[in-house]
């Protein structure tokens, strides 16, 4: 079972996506306020509160300063295979309702290049994992993650946790928060990795997330990069201005 405290929120988010669903709660109008839903659910505010966050980013509820959380209306532009570009929760929480597992191509402890020490502002005898990832969302390919990591703060990394969630481990088990990123997406060519286990013809077009992670205290925890198949994925942002 999940870390509970991870649970919490993402069964808070599933009974009132539910509710979206089956009408419960219509269209533009209001949710409950916060600590209604966390009493009648038995949760605290705040478990509540990343629920609605999460429910924001997908588009199925948006918040107006002073008059609360409404649900929004219809996306006809939302598909299947749309992901959040603005947040960074990780492949497993993304996809919680779905069967998430990986296959590793890389997993080594190294000295970083001149490139690594920059991004990761470390020094170079200091070891990082670098990290090839092929990720499978319900046994369909997804996704290939490359990601560095410096060994300091991700200490005892291994296959166990590399084929469960990263992010999971750094958070529960670490008691680490992330602060902010940094992510750039673009289009680039395919390559031999996408070629082999995402299918990708020498040349389709894939879709590339760069990104570095800090933590809280600002010290850069990951660099990556994730390449999707152009038709596999897209990428959205939702922006609410809370007038």
């Amino acid at each position: 079972m999940e870390n509970k405290k991870q649970a919490k929120y993402l069964d808070v988010a599933n009974v009132i996506t539910q509710r979206i669903k089956d009408k419960t709660y219509m269209a533009r109008t209001p949710l409950p306020d916060q600590e209604t839903l966390a009493k009648e659910l038995g949760v605290s505010r705040l478990t509540v509160k990343k629920a609605l966050d999460g429910l924001e980013r997908q588009g199925l509820v948006y918040k107006q300063s002073g008059l609360g959380t409404f649900v929004s209306g219809d996306i006809p532009i939302r598909s299947d295979i749309d992901s959040p570009a603005n947040t960074v929760t990780g492949l497993k929480n993304e996809y919680h309702n779905s069967k998430v597992s990986s296959k590793i191509l890389l997993f080594n402890v190294e000295f970083p290049d001149e490139q690594i020490q920059r991004y990761l502002d470390v020094k170079k005898i200091e070891p990082i994992y670098n990290i090839i990832r092929f990720r499978y969302v319900d046994d369909k390919p997804l996704v290939i993650e490359h990601t560095f990591m410096p060994v300091k703060l991700v200490p005892d990394l291994d296959e166990t946790v590399l084929n469960d969630s990263i992010y999971d481990y750094i958070h529960h088990k670490l008691h680490l928060k992330f602060g902010h990123a940094y992510r750039k997406i673009r289009a680039t060519k395919s390559n031999n990795y996408d070629q082999e286990y995402l299918d990708a013809k020498v040349d389709d077009p894939m879709l590339e997330i760069e990104q570095i992670v800090w933590l809280t205290n600002g010290q850069p925890i990951e660099y990556s990069t994730s390449r999707s198949r152009y038709d596999q994925r897209d990428y959205t942002v939702l922006e609410n201005n809370r007038f």
